[in-house]
């Protein structure tokens, strides 16, 4: 039987036992014999195996952590192996201000090349629509030779070429290369020829304009006292242009009117006298008129001019009485 000893010398006796790297414990009530310590004497000491004895045989501790470290390797591989790809967005991979700064130099590269390139400047349109004028007068009329594509407003190109006295209207688009201007154009057609010192073209409008080829079925009217001589883009009174083309319908036959800037329309009957109209209106009442008075003059008296500008006035100059 063990005699009592203090817990200090009992303590000691454990580290110098344990010295050997085994660790020393208490037995407990279920490790000792039921009569082998009583109830106040200490519990007797068991020496514990060392820690190098308790792994198994051929196993240390560094070759327990490799193994659990190539056991993780292993399944991280697993489970990249079998997870599916991720797709990288690209518009998460570069940020904002990348964007936008490529963007700015994009568009200015295609600024630089729209004002730079030779295809945006115009050098030839597609146009249509013309008559007497050649496609070359009408693109110069329009002003827009080696302007740019930018530069080009379809309302001020239309405005120019309305202010050409041969052009009635005109449509002007623009799009893409390679036509990249279109004009389209209507021309104003001539109703009578105009002679005061040189001969031009007159719509039914009275808008002078240069004359662009011969037609002889044009009626023609000569200002017989004119001192200068007229411009393209003037105008002859409407009512002027109207009772001249009246006369014309009424007589088929005239092919040439006189006009004078006192009596107006005119012409040379075929009975020897010279007949003013004035200023062209009211022209169906002034030849009924006329028509009368002729009959009754006609084989009494030879009349130099008769001059129906007042219809309810008419009077008439005498060369000569019949018998007399």
């Amino acid at each position: 039987m063990r005699t009592s000893e203090s817990p200090t010398r009992q303590r000691r006796i454990r580290r110098e036992e344990g010295s050997s790297r085994g660790h020393v414990r208490p037995l407990g009530r279920a490790d000792s014999a039921p009569d082998a310590v009583k109830p106040d004497e200490p519990a007797p000491l068991r020496r514990m195996k060392p820690r190098a004895q308790a792994w198994a045989s051929g196993t240390t501790p560094a070759r327990v952590t490799q193994r659990q470290r190539q056991s993780r390797r292993a399944r991280a591989q697993t489970m990249t192996a079998t997870a599916p790809r991720r797709r990288v967005n690209v518009w998460q991979v570069f940020s904002w201000r990348t964007v936008s700064g490529m963007l700015v130099i994009g568009l200015g590269i295609v600024l630089y090349l729209f004002l730079t390139v030779d295809a945006f400047y115009i050098s030839a349109v597609a146009i249509g629509g013309e008559k007497y004028l050649t496609r070359e007068e009408i693109f110069r009329y329009s002003d827009i030779a080696r302007r740019h594509i930018f530069w080009i407003d379809p309302a001020d190109v239309e405005a120019r070429l309305k202010a050409v006295p041969n052009i009635a209207d005109a449509s002007v688009l623009v799009g893409w290369p390679p036509d990249m201007v279109q004009i389209i154009v209507t021309e104003r057609e001539p109703a009578l020829v105009w002679e005061q010192g040189v001969r031009v073209w007159v719509d039914v409008n009275g808008i002078v304009m240069r004359q662009r080829e011969d037609q002889p079925d044009l009626l023609r009217v000569v200002n017989q006292n004119a001192e200068n001589p007229i411009g393209v883009g003037e105008r002859i009174p409407q009512t002027m242009v109207e009772g001249a083309l009246f006369l014309k319908k009424r007589h088929p036959n005239i092919e040439v009117l006189l006009y004078d800037t006192v009596k107006g329309l005119g012409y040379h009957d075929g009975r020897g006298w010279t007949v003013w109209f004035g200023s062209g209106d009211d022209m169906e009442t002034k030849l009924l008129v006329y028509n009368q008075l002729a009959a009754e003059i006609t084989g009494k008296l030879q009349a130099g001019e008769i001059v129906m500008s007042d219809p309810d006035r008419p009077y008439y100059t005498v060369l000569w009485v019949e018998g007399q």
